[in-house]
């Protein structure tokens, strides 16, 4: 009798963190659902007067009461995709420097000071793009890649029209010094997992670095690589403040990455306090961050989806 009684009493500490765990999972999950039905149902005014126009429909105007999405969506996936473009290949060659290449004071070093970094506000970093960055662009930077790349043809058209500093261009640049921090960081701690023992076997069959760093220590960590991505990704698409300092917040589409253009989540934080007292206008918005909701939602299926995959591959 004594031998289980003191098997159930052993026992309720795991029963009390078995449910503190479902509750916290469970609770996320709700916590998602609640978001995207609020989301949906004050967007429903909007969806109903615009329906699926409002996706493709550029158009924006407040006072006539014309709304569309497109310019929107497009300035978020075009600066999200200048952002992964220059951080990915970024944070991935500092991770590789601080963990085969730098002295262990020197990775320490530069590592406290990258993850200072992604505890800047955002804020910070739109003002200083709009006063430094900005006028860099502007005078060297975008005179320099038009002069360069702007008879090129199809690939040219990228860097038509005057060079002002504020735009696309600028905006993508700053979101990629923001996610940079977090992919760096999380991409230095799956290169420090790999066990030194695969490495040291691959130098002893003659492998250079390069070649065990491409072999052996990239394909190990590469689950928590595309994680690290796709968190930086998370952190750029949804940006707001560093985003609208120096989009333009302009409801446009256009090729060139010098032109002015707008994001979903900049437009929302501009304008949601003129749309207060408009309940279509403020449905408009709403409409907005559900479509942002869903696109963030998307990309991480696509992003559980292929490390379904590297799984896959990594057994067979």
């Amino acid at each position: 009798m004594e031998k289980s009684t003191g098997k159930a009493r052993t026992n309720i500490p795991d029963l009390i963190f078995r449910g503190i765990t479902i509750i916290c999972a469970v609770g996320i999950v709700v916590i998602m659902l609640a978001i995207g039905i609020e989301l949906f149902r004050n967007s429903l005014p909007s969806i109903r007067e615009f329906g699926w126009r409002f996706l493709i429909d550029k158009s924006w105007n407040p006072v006539t009461g014309e709304f569309g999405a497109a310019s929107s969506i497009y300035g978020t996936l075009v600066s999200t995709l200048i952002a992964m473009i220059i951080a990915v290949p970024m944070g991935l060659i500092i991770a590789l420097f601080l963990t085969e290449l730098s002295h262990p004071i020197v990775a320490r070093i530069v590592g406290s000071a990258i993850e200072l970094l992604a505890a800047i506000p955002s804020i910070i970093y739109g003002m200083w793009g709009l006063f430094i960055l900005v006028p860099i662009m502007q005078s060297k930077v975008e005179p320099w890649l038009q002069n360069t790349f702007g008879d090129i043809p199809l690939f040219g058209v990228l860097f038509h029209g005057p060079p002002m500093g504020i735009g696309m261009l600028t905006a993508g640049i700053i979101l990629a010094l923001m996610i940079l921090p977090f992919i760096t960081a999380v991409t230095r701690d799956v290169l420090d997992m790999v066990p030194p023992v695969l490495k040291e076997a691959g130098h002893g069959f003659g492998a250079t670095m390069w070649e065990v760093t491409r072999l052996v220590s990239m394909p190990y960590g590469i689950r928590g690589i595309v994680g690290a991505m796709f968190l930086g990704l998370g952190r750029a698409i949804g940006e707001t403040m560093a985003v609208t300092f120096v989009i333009g917040n302009s409801h446009t589409i256009s090729p060139s990455l010098f032109e002015s253009g707008n994001s979903i989540a900049s437009a929302i934080a501009l304008e949601f306090g003129e749309a207060i007292n408009d309940p279509i206008f403020k449905a408009v918005l709403i409409e907005l961050g559900l479509i942002l909701f869903v696109i963030t939602f998307i990309f991480q299926i696509l992003a559980q989806l292929w490390i379904a995959r590297l799984k896959k591959h990594e057994r067979s």
